[in-house]
């Protein structure tokens, strides 16, 4: 995890890695040197404490050997995670055994070590809170309240099962799984004395519940989220997501996935990256530089393949590093684009997690039809695969393309705003210049489209719309739709009682088109036959007249005129029926 000073260390020694040949490495080297001190806005920290309570989940003979390896500092309890029950070589745990309706629980000493037999039925948290539940007599016990008698968890595991009892792509700090894998089992041995003690690591997110679309009274919408967290780290909580900071290790994906902004990446924060790649493009540009290319690549395994490179790239090319390239989406590589980069490069390297990949390569896909959309070819963004050899095709292939003029707004927070702004600097020197572009299924821009025959303007979907893309008409019966306003995510398809709305995935670049509301549907005012007060729509009335037709409660003329009144006539007509306010009209 990098920090400021740590970041002007990485920026001169990339500096120091690459070729000053050309106007373009001269322009590429006073470029760096303008961003070595720029302004970073301050996250707030998550801090761990962890005592080195170990708790290792394994068979007997190949766990005690490797207990024996860690020093004492670190205090071991082994968790047999088996149905026989048996411990090794004939030898058995004393006293404490415990049998109860879901299986039976022994608990030991083996060789000076901690010994549970038993079902291991819950396991979760993160590094220092590890929750350990297994079978008991009464149901589920707290395994470190049972053994550790002053500890409610354990502060680290060395799970040696396969396959582990955490399945996350990134395991939570201080949950070791080496499987198979025996160069990891002696990674973990040897980091397991060092997660004594407190540590702290950056809040990598912020989440602002009021612009979330994951749900609406009680209904599902956007998942994109929780598809995309390789650490599990995030769940849903009703309407709403939340986020464990602690299990939460920056991956970032869920930032570039979310289609609000609900959720942000702070290490860090959009604005800042973006104010850098700025600062960073008009030096080069100011010093002579043409035809820049920005390499974005991790601070870990992205920096080690990006110095094995550094040498031989060619001098256009910028090097940008960022904390996780995962981080990254649609509206950091439109706005680099839009402040005069030629072309964007992201490295990924085998250490990007799958779920992360994923998201990048759904980013790029509509980036890229956002891109050729307005004519620009697929060269100006694409993801590099590295490999160990050779280094990877980073350079402009064919005729050099047209420069773009650097756009001057600021770097923002705001996510949407931040790609409509970088597509409209775009669009205006665009190749192409259409209305609109159609965009791959799942991306966050597109229409609604409204079956008007079988739309009764009930406005369930105006009601569980995140974002206001769907609005009311106030007085009228109308329904109305601000295109630039939908995130696609789903919630009013899914309201909708009579199934008549459907979603299309496209991007606008016409701003009139985009942002004027246009109604979708509307119809006229219906009043109730005793007071004359509007309380429905024409539409609505005729389909309850059509679904009550053949009730036997509404065969009367009296009953029929009834559905016709609104709510405080039909009440006060059917008590006169039934006699029930004689006393109040009657003369004394």
């Amino acid at each position: 995890m990098s920090d400021p000073a740590t970041t002007v260390e990485s920026i001169q020694r990339t500096a120091d890695l690459l070729t000053v040949k050309t106007a373009n490495g001269r322009a590429r080297a006073a470029a760096l040197s303008a961003h070595l001190f720029a302004e970073r806005t301050p996250v707030s920290l998550v801090s761990y404490k962890s005592t080195g309570h170990l708790l290792v989940i394994g068979e007997i003979k190949d766990s005690i050997p490797l207990i024996k390896r860690l020093p004492t500092e670190v205090r071991c309890t082994l968790l047999v995670y088996s149905n026989a029950h048996k411990f090794h070589a004939g030898k058995s745990p004393s006293n404490n055994t415990k049998t109860g309706s879901k299986g039976p629980l022994h608990v030991g000493e083996l060789d000076g070590v901690s010994v549970v037999t038993g079902i291991l039925t819950a396991l979760h948290g993160s590094l220092g809170q590890f929750t350990v539940l297994v079978s008991g007599e009464e149901g589920d016990v707290n395994l470190a309240e049972l053994v550790l008698r002053t500890h409610k968890a354990f502060d680290l595991v060395l799970d040696l099962t396969s396959p582990a009892h955490i399945g996350s792509e990134i395991p939570p700090f201080g949950y070791y799984a080496p499987g198979n894998d025996a160069a990891a089992l002696e990674r973990a041995l040897h980091e397991i004395p060092d997660m004594v003690g407190e540590f702290e690591k950056p809040k990598y997110f912020h989440y602002n519940p009021d612009i979330c679309a994951h749900g609406a009274s009680g209904i599902k919408g956007c998942q994109r989220c929780l598809e995309a967290c390789p650490t599990l780290a995030i769940t849903s909580i009703g309407d709403k997501i939340s986020v464990d900071p602690y299990l939460c290790q920056g991956g970032g994906s869920c930032a570039s996935a979310c289609p609000t902004g609900a959720i942000t990446y702070v290490y860090p924060s959009p604005g800042d990256l973006l104010d850098g790649v700025r600062t960073v493009l008009k030096h080069y540009r100011n010093e002579g530089g043409h035809q820049p290319v920005v390499l974005f690549y991790d601070a870990g395994i992205g920096r080690q393949s990006f110095e094995r490179m550094a040498a031989q790239l060619p001098e256009y090319i910028i090097p940008f590093e960022v904390e996780e390239v995962g981080s990254l989406g649609m509206d950091t590589w439109l706005t680099t684009l839009a402040y005069g980069a030629s072309a964007v490069r992201v490295l990924m390297t085998t250490a990007i997690t799958p779920a992360v990949r994923q998201e990048l390569e759904n980013q790029v896909k509509y980036a890229a039809s956002i891109l050729s959309g307005m004519g620009y070819d697929s060269e100006r963004l694409q993801l590099i695969q590295v490999q160990e050899v050779p280094t990877p095709p980073l350079a402009l292939t064919g005729p050099p393309p047209k420069e773009i003029k650097p756009a001057n707004f600021a770097a923002l927070n705001e996510k949407r705003t931040m790609i409509r702004m970088a597509v409209d600097h775009l669009y205006d020197q665009a190749p192409k210049r259409k209305p609109y572009t159609a965009l791959p299924d799942g991306a966050p821009f597109g229409q609604i489209m409204v079956d008007r025959k079988g739309c009764t303007l009930c406005l369930s979907c105006v009601s569980v719309c995140p974002s206001s893309a769907l609005t009311d008409g106030g007085e009228l019966p109308q329904l109305n739709f601000t295109e630039w306003n939908c995130v696609q995510c789903g919630l009013c398809e899914t309201a909708c009682p009579e199934q008549v709305i459907t979603r299309a995935a496209r991007f606008v670049y016409d701003p009139d088109i985009r942002r004027t509301p246009r109604v979708l549907n509307e119809d006229k005012v219906f009043c109730c036959v005793s007071c004359g007060k509007p309380f429905a729509t024409q539409r609505l009335m005729d389909r309850m007249s059509e679904k009550l037709a053949g009730h036997w409660m509404f065969q009367t003329n009296d009953a029929k005129r009834r559905i016709q009144m609104c709510d405080d006539c039909r009440v006060k007509d059917m008590f006169m029926q039934a006699g029930g306010m004689d006393h109040v009209y009657k003369k004394p």
